[in-house]
């Protein structure tokens, strides 16, 4: 088994590259390119990466991309990557869970460091992940490395900052945009765009997948604050158990209520420790929804297919990360960026740093909107109200613009904070009552910034 190259630094670092689309080209041009990989060897020295092979699926497929023949070989086997003695680190840049995870195990197990995007596959199995690391570790002959910058917030070195800029501090809650198709596609509805519309714009435009199920119903953003909740807090949270709800709900109507309370509306990841008395020390919550966010928020000013993410701290206060949340070359910044860390054996030991045994309890507190669809009648605020005092929920306000069409109308209920729980049972009773046209859309509201 090949053991992890840097520690004698007598040669470059050889890498093997399983995938080779936008993001995986875009890898392949910098280090080759800009880094000297595949300049023959005339720049290169003993930090300096090439990538030596290349996997696909169909070695004749044309590429956007022009790989150099005399320094990298195409190959169709992945095995002739993950056992390849001379390979140092394998780059996985293929996407799926199924042999993306067996080509990231099995290069571990085998000594070799690891490099990968791939958030759905890293949050399914992050304690796997973290015990072949530390087996493989155990007794100092290998050093490995698990790096995974883009995996989340594309661009952005986001998990670089959790895993080394708070080690003095306690994070208190992580909010991030971490989508750029959904993000595209709500500030587009709130131009005034439908969401069909929308859709099939960002589906022309190649944001969005065929299948846009991944980003719409956030599931995409699941995986991502799963990870970053393991950075954050330092606890495993099961992707199977987080609060999801993504954009397939909201209107053009949302947006113009939004807009009357001087919000708009993201689809924002959260992990955030409960706080009783203003301290956040209770359990950590973990979800994903559309939020009503303060046009004044920093997670406001997320534009187009750009990302955000927010950290309250102790230390620090609010902090602010924004940039590119996806797209070859931001993505492919990211990806050499770890390489080179590889590289320089700068990495992190420990991909995910912090342990603790915080409980978890995804039953967050929030204000929350509530978006009610009604054929015009008498006593409905009345029944509204009668519905929230008997689940607890106070109400803060309601909201209404004049009615147009008595047969189809809809109103706004926005609540104190209280529990998730608390507002589903709220709008399910509301959705029985004779007046209703469909299920309330509701979604938490930031109210303290």
């Amino acid at each position: 088994m090949a053991s992890t190259v840097i520690q004698n630094a007598t040669r470059p670092l050889r890498i093997g590259m399983i995938g080779a689309g936008v993001v995986g080209g875009g890898v392949y041009e910098i280090i080759m390119n800009r880094l000297g990989g595949g300049s023959g060897g005339s720049s290169r020295n003993n930090n300096t990466p090439i990538i030596t092979k290349i996997c696909v699926r169909d070695a004749s497929k044309a590429r956007d991309f022009h790989i150099d023949s005399t320094a990298t070989e195409v190959v169709t086997d992945v095995t002739s990557i993950i056992n390849d003695d001379n390979i140092d680190l394998v780059l996985e840049v293929m996407g799926g869970v199924g042999l993306a995870k067996v080509a990231v195990m099995e290069s571990l197990k085998n000594g070799k460091s690891v490099v990968t995007a791939n958030k759905a596959l890293i949050a399914e199995n992050l304690q796997e992940i973290i015990s072949v690391v530390d087996e493989v570790n155990r007794d100092g002959k290998k050093a490995v490395k698990f790096a995974y910058e883009a995996s989340v917030c594309g661009g952005i070195p986001i998990i670089h900052t959790l895993q080394s800029g708070f080690k003095g501090d306690i994070i208190n809650e992580v909010m991030g945009i971490c989508n750029g198709t959904t993000n595209y596609m709500l500030g587009k509805m709130e131009e005034g765009a439908d969401y069909d519309e929308v859709l099939k714009e960002a589906q022309d435009l190649g944001y969005a997948e065929a299948d846009p199920t991944a980003d719409v119903e956030g599931h995409d953003v699941r995986a991502k604050i799963a990870i970053i909740a393991k950075l954050a807090f330092g606890t495993n949270v099961d992707v199977n158990t987080i609060p999801c709800m993504g954009i397939t709900n909201i209107s053009v109507v949302d947006f113009e209520y939004a807009k009357l309370m001087g919000c708009t509306i993201k689809l924002v990841g959260t992990a955030c420790r409960q706080s009783e008395f203003g301290e956040h020390d209770g359990a950590l919550s973990v979800y994903v929804s559309p939020k009503l966010v303060p046009n004044g928020h920093l997670l406001a000013s997320a534009t187009g297919c750009g990302n955000a993410v927010a950290i309250d701290s102790a230390n620090l206060g609010i902090t602010s990360y924004t940039g590119p949340g996806a797209g070859r070359y931001p993505t492919a910044n990211s990806i050499v960026s770890d390489v080179m860390r590889v590289a320089n054996n700068t990495a992190n030991a420990q991909p995910f740093p912090l342990l603790s045994s915080i409980e978890i309890d995804n039953d967050y507190v929030s204000a929350f909107y509530i978006r009610i669809s009604f054929q015009d009648g008498l006593g409905i605020v009345r029944t509204v109200g009668e519905l929230a005092q008997s689940q607890g929920v106070s109400i803060n306000s309601i909201l209404q613009n004049p009615i147009t069409d008595r047969m189809n109308a809809a109103t706004v209920v926005t609540t104190e904070p209280c529990k998730y729980s608390q507002i589903k049972v709220f709008c399910e009773l509301i959705d029985e009552a004779d007046f209703v046209l469909g299920p309330p859309v509701f979604m938490p509201m930031i109210t303290d910034y």
